[in-house]
């Protein structure tokens, strides 16, 4: 690998079924061999920042073999027992980090987020800056959700979503997605019919990930392959290599920044500027929307120039929103074409519903459009 001046970082999302077992114990061994990995890594230039899974698995291993599991059961809110869980297990979980990621001669930082984090341009350059800052000094952030304070408006889908959120914002060169199986199957596996393998290389134009992947979460975590296909693709789209591997195969993170050919690679598309990867992550949570019509819509997705969003495309607005909030943009389906940031209030903007010679209600710079499903 050629060693640059400009430090190459890489976002490691690992699943809680490779830190732990059906049990919620921790699974030594892999933590072991991920903290090795993480320090060559280190040694060849490359900055790591760790999204790790496994709090709440944790918290359930511990809850099961110490004082208050009975009472554990009797808290009838799932989201609080969840939240008791994680507040558990999070203890163990980075303290087993911090043991062999010191054994490497290495610190560690915990960083707990919540979507809200990401919501605002100023949480969000705020938290950009600490774990740059952190990264700089050599150490190794550690990222989860903040489980114990989350709610249901305020949780990630997963960690899957939390680590392409955190890929853009770093502007990384790579987002690995470890799992328990060696790829994306180019169909379902099943006891019956041939057998599947995995896809090397996705290509949007030839894999449609309803047709390959079946729904569902595993027994550990909160996300499935849907998610990690819907998360590689957004990110992908945000000029980010990603690669969804095999978290527990040898040497597994030194081989794909090495190029070997594991697990399923999602080639970056492009470059986007850093104003539009916050918008990527702050499309969920957008403050209101606005309809457009057919030709504003054409427009939009027209790749081929760069258009703003003008009052005269737009048919409807829902608020309430203010100047700068960042809204949802819609078609006359209802189908979400991306977001952007506003340059009006929704009372303005419905004043100027359909008008010529305004400014852009959304200009281009500050405009996010979604990748085609």
């Amino acid at each position: 690998m050629d060693h640059q001046n400009t430090p190459r970082r890489i976002v490691v999302k690992v699943g809680s079924q490779v830190l732990c077992d059906a049990n919620g114990a921790l699974n030594i061994p892999s933590l072991a061999s991920l903290a090795a990995q993480v320090s060559d890594l280190g040694q060849e230039g490359w900055q790591v920042l760790l999204v790790s899974s496994g709090a709440v698995a944790a918290g359930t291993g511990v809850m099961k073999t110490e004082a208050g599991a009975k009472k554990l059961q009797h808290i009838p809110n799932a989201v609080t027992r969840k939240q008791a869980l994680a507040a558990t297990g999070q203890v163990r979980l980075m303290e087993t980090w911090r043991q062999h990621f010191n054994a490497r001669g290495l610190t560690v930082a915990q960083v707990l987020a919540t979507r809200s984090d990401f919501q605002t341009r100023r949480h969000y350059l705020n938290m950009r800056s600490c774990i740059e800052a952190l990264l700089d000094c050599g150490v190794v952030p550690i990222v989860n959700e903040n489980d114990v304070v989350a709610v249901t408006e305020l949780m990630f889908t997963d960690n899957d979503e939390l680590a392409g959120l955190l890929a853009g914002m770093l502007n990384a060169d790579l987002l690995c997605l470890l799992s328990t199986v060696p790829g994306v199957y180019d169909r379902a596996p099943g006891p019956a019919g041939p057998a599947s393998d995995y896809i090397r290389r996705w290509d949007d134009k030839q894999y449609q990930a309803e047709e390959i992947v079946q729904r569902g979460t595993s027994t550990l975590g909160r996300g499935g392959m849907h998610s990690k296909i819907a998360v590689a693709r957004k990110t992908a789209n945000l000029g980010i290599e990603v690669v969804i591997a095999d978290g527990g195969s040898e040497n597994i993170l030194l081989n794909v920044v090495a190029g070997v050919n594991v697990g399923t690679r999602f080639p970056a598309q492009g470059e986007t500027s850093p104003a539009k990867r916050w918008l990527a992550s702050a499309q969920a949570s957008t403050s209101g929307s606005v309809t457009v019509n057919a030709g504003a819509e054409a427009a939009l997705l027209d790749r081929s120039r760069l258009t703003s969003l003008l009052p005269v495309g737009v048919e409807a607005v829902e608020g309430p929103f203010e100047k700068g909030d960042v809204i949802q943009i819609r078609n006359n389906a209802g189908e979400v074409l991306g977001c952007g940031r506003s340059r009006y209030d929704h009372e303005e903007a419905e004043k100027l519903l359909g008008q010529r010679g305004h400014k852009p209600l959304i200009h281009y710079d500050y405009l996010f459009l979604q990748a085609a499903k």
